[in-house]
This record gives structure tokens, sequence and C-alpha cells, in this order.
């Protein structure tokens, strides 16, 4: 039931980066066109650009991070035993945890220092707006974390899912023969 939650918290993620995504092209081609054409533009499509990058950025972390989509080496951990397995994922699941709270602390307080610093153009609230962006990656990021070790004192998880890392050669490709 927590798994279904958190992929379908992925999926909608997904959506938003989606559009989010959509919604820069768009401003940032009508911008272009708009300043060598006509000599004028949108003032807020710098700004908003920027911004729904790093949200895209930090909710593709908390996506990537679900899917086991982040860069990695097992050549160590690949040759463990089962047992050995486990520690090392436990191991780096608590100090991903570590960081997330770190990731969140340092949010939350640029959030609270800038909560009344509104933006250049738009005149929205940095803190709300720009840095909250970090607290959201932290706490998604966090609770990804921790279903895993969950899973992982529990037993449920299987020996193929100790390994977070997928080769290449792992990936399903379009042609199956």
């Amino acid at each position: 039931m927590v798994k279904k939650l958190i992929d379908g918290s992925c999926r909608a993620m997904a959506v938003v980066m989606v559009v989010a995504l959509a919604l820069m092209v768009v401003l940032v081609f009508t911008n272009v066109v708009l300043r060598y054409g006509f000599n004028s533009g949108i003032a807020i499509s710098e700004e908003l650009s920027r911004w729904l990058f790093v949200w895209m950025t930090f909710l593709g972390a908390v996506v990537a991070l679900n899917e086991h989509g982040h860069l990695g080496s097992d050549a160590m951990v690949s040759r463990l035993p089962v047992a050995g397995k486990k520690l090392c994922l436990a191991i780096g699941h608590l100090l991903m945890l570590y960081c997330c709270w770190l990731l969140l602390q340092g949010s939350m307080e640029q959030v609270k220092v800038n909560w009344d610093t509104t933006s250049a153009a738009m005149e929205a609230s940095v803190g709300l707006y720009f840095y909250a962006s970090g607290a959201v990656c932290a706490v998604g990021s966090g609770i990804v974390l921790l279903h895993e070790l969950w899973r992982l004192a529990t037993g449920k998880l299987r020996e193929d899912e100790l390994i977070g890392v997928r080769e290449s050669e792992d990936m399903p490709t379009g042609n199956p023969h």
C-alpha cells in the first residue's frame, strides 16, 4: 500500500515535471521571438523558467531515487554475499537519510530567511516558491528511503533489489529478440 502511494506520488511528480518543461519551452521560445522580432518580451519569463527548472530538478531526483535511476557502481557490492549486500544497502540508505535531513534543515532555514523576500519580476516569495523545493525533495526522498529500509528490515526486499544499480545490458530494449 505504501509502495502504491509512493509510486502514485512519483507519477504525479513526473506529470508536474512534464508540464514545467513544456511551460519553460513555451516561455523561453516566446520570449526569444518577442525580443528579436518585436523588441519586447515577457518580464517574468526568465525568472519563472529558472524556478521551474529548479523544481524539475528536485522532483526528478525523488522520482529517480524511487526508480533506482541514479548513477552508481556495483563492482564491489555485487560480489558480496547476501548479508554483505544487505549491510551495504542499509549503510547507504542511512547515509542518504542523513543527507536528506541536512537538505531539509538547510532548505527550511532558507525558507525562513527568504519568506518575506520577493523576486524581482514576479514579486513572489522566494522562500515559499523557490527554496521550498529543497524541502519537498528531502521529504520525498526520505520517504522513499525509509520505505526501502522498512522492506529490508522486514525481509521483503528480494535479492535482486539489494543492488540499486542496473547495468545497461540489464535494461529492457525495444526489440525482444
